[in-house]
């Protein structure tokens, strides 16, 4: 037996942002982020909204971009105080994904972060709150999934939190907020969804159900991506819809190790100056993942059908894995993200030489490796790696080189 969950449900279009005013409670704590929400008024309104459903309003602020296990118990902290009934995370993904970890232990104070890493292993939620997200951008779609990010400086790693009760209550998906998004974040954004969409429909735990949303949301997001990085904001909107597709899929059908490098090499350099972006750590490792996991037969045969959607050509599905590799680098091309992570300067641009040097990278590689096999999306990727092979791939990640094994 299988399981599909979403929330409850998802109120998507311009001006989705009102359904506030509709929710029924005494009070209600909203997270946020940085000060995008905030100066394109939409906290404002966000706050007004819940006024106007008769609720007293708390905001916590400012959750920084991949949010640390100390602002998690901070706003948990917050939430102990107040007694929301309803938790509203507003924003990108990492507010939405703080506010799930908070939300967690603001019903349990007893919970660690460490049970909450207990893949699947979070008691039943909602005795205290329900929970609103409300994305601002197009690509983590965390206003859908039954996940978190949530990063542990002091270790220099990610971890995700995954149990279908974070699945959020009621997702708003206004296609308004993405479009105050910069350049840069539409494309890792984008990437990030595109990642998603092709690890769920590879996955081993993939079903007729996710390969609906997952196939969709890569044929927008090939015709849309792009245009929405170069200002069509019709494409923009388009995006908005897309993302949320692919969330709805890998939610369920999972992930893959282009998510376990990318949450395991992120924060492994933070000493030196930079952080590598996570949906730029997607696009880069993707093509290396997809040349990797097409051994394996049954593997191949579906990024054959993925290519075949994007109307890649190719007369078998050889060729068709080539396309495919070769249509994701050209998407990294026209979006400006490097193609591996020798060349990721510390903006995130590619550069001759990157921030991470490869001395360091090396002696780095086999702790990264290990706590990549250990993450949460390994289990459903379509080909299970070695130690061996993990930093094997790592390494052509790290050079731009061939896979070949």
């Amino acid at each position: 037996m299988a399981r599909f969950t979403l929330p409850r449900d998802l109120y998507h279009g311009k001006d989705a942002l009102a359904q506030l005013k509709n929710l029924k409670g005494k009070r209600a704590m909203i997270c946020v982020g940085g000060g995008s929400m905030k100066k394109f008024g939409f906290l404002d309104r966000a706050k007004q909204y819940l006024e106007e459903a008769g609720m007293e309003v708390q905001i916590f602020e400012g959750i920084e971009p991949d949010p640390s296990v100390e602002t998690v118990m901070k706003g948990a902290d917050a939430m102990l105080k107040f007694e929301p009934d309803w938790i509203v995370a507003i924003g990108g993904g990492s507010p939405i994904d703080a506010a799930k970890a908070m939300w967690i232990k603001y019903e349990y104070p007893e919970c660690t972060f460490e049970d909450m890493c207990k893949v699947f292993g979070i008691p039943e939620l909602r005795k205290k709150a329900k929970f609103v997200a409300i994305s601002s951008t197009s690509g983590t779609a965390t206003e859908v999934t039954a996940f978190s990010i949530i990063t542990d400086y002091a270790k220099g790693t990610k971890y995700p939190i995954a149990d279908f009760e974070i699945t959020p209550d009621i997702a708003i998906v206004d296609p308004t907020l993405a479009e105050t998004m910069p350049k840069k974040l539409v494309a890792h954004t984008g990437m990030d969804a595109i990642t998603h969409a092709i690890e769920a429909y590879v996955s081993t735990a993939n079903s007729d159900y996710a390969d609906a949303l997952a196939i969709h949301a890569i044929e927008m997001i090939q015709n849309d991506l792009v245009k929405s990085y170069n200002e069509d904001m019709e494409a923009r909107d388009r995006m908005h819809n897309a993302q949320c597709l692919a969330g709805m899929a890998f939610s369920n059908a999972l992930l893959g190790i282009v998510h376990s490098m990318a949450h395991k090499t992120g924060a492994a350099f933070d000493d030196f100056g930079a952080h590598i972006i996570h949906g730029a750590a997607n696009a880069m490792y993707l093509p290396k993942v997809i040349a990797f996991n097409a051994k394996d037969p049954v593997a191949k045969k579906r990024y054959g059908v993925i290519a075949d959607y994007m109307h890649l050509g190719g007369k078998d599905d050889d060729e068709k894995v080539a396309l495919l590799i070769k249509e994701l680098r050209k998407m990294n091309d026209d979006l400006n993200i490097p193609h591996c992570i020798k060349n990721y300067g510390a903006d995130s641009y590619p550069t001759e030489q990157g921030f991470v040097p490869e001395e360091v990278f090396l002696e780095r590689l086999p702790g990264i490796a290990e706590r990549a096999i250990g993450d949460a999306c390994t289990g459903s990727n379509p080909r299970q790696p070695s130690q061996e092979e993990m930093e094997k791939l790592l390494k052509c990640c790290y050079y731009d080189t061939e896979v070949d094994f």
